[in-house]
């Protein structure tokens, strides 16, 4: 089995296979499951202080912030599953 990775912003990655969803951080929803991990300790910011276009939600139960958009995002997944 190989490893992907995929480019977050800014030099960050994470490993494919442990993505459960990226979605847009507007809705109140989001902004909870945003909060309950920043209050467990599980949040990781990789916005390096820039606006938060999308959240990363984990298979471990971290969420992670990423100052890219959804969409470039999943078109960077597309392009793993091509190679």
């Amino acid at each position: 089995m190989k490893l992907k990775l995929i480019n977050i912003g800014f030099g960050n990655i994470v490993s494919a296979s442990r993505v459960i969803a990226i979605v847009s951080p507007e809705s109140a929803p989001i902004k909870r499951v945003v909060q309950d991990a920043r209050d467990r300790g599980e949040l990781i910011d990789a916005t390096y202080g820039r606006r938060t276009r999308a959240v990363i939600v984990m298979d471990s139960g971290h969420v992670v912030l990423s100052a890219v958009q959804p969409d470039t995002m999943s078109h960077r997944f597309d392009e793993e599953d091509k190679n």
